[in-house]
């Protein structure tokens, strides 16, 4: 599959970007050069093959799951205005 001129001009009127002939001319390359790319990847057979997350075969190291902060809720609480059974209390403002 491959773009005419037009249906360039046309992509680039209904995106409401102007674009000069010369950038036209370029960009009909530009998108015959991908949607190509695209022809040759569909010809490739993939039976058999895996898909994959990530193009490279990447690993993640894990950190244990383990707490390193202390519980600070007591102290926090302790300048609050108003808190009743470890909650905060506001002002109610929707009716």
């Amino acid at each position: 599959m491959s773009l005419s001129l037009d249906d360039v001009r046309r992509i680039a009127r209904l995106a409401r970007v102007a674009v000069t002939d010369d950038e036209a001319q370029a960009t009909q390359t530009q998108l015959n050069r991908i949607l190509g790319l695209i022809e040759d990847m569909r010809a490739i057979d993939t039976t058999g093959i895996e898909p994959m997350a990530h193009a490279q075969d990447v690993h993640l190291r894990l950190r244990e799951d383990v707490v390193t902060v202390t519980d600070r809720r007591e102290q926090f609480q302790s300048v609050a205005p108003e808190k009743e059974n470890g909650l905060y209390l506001v002002p109610k403002v929707i009716e």
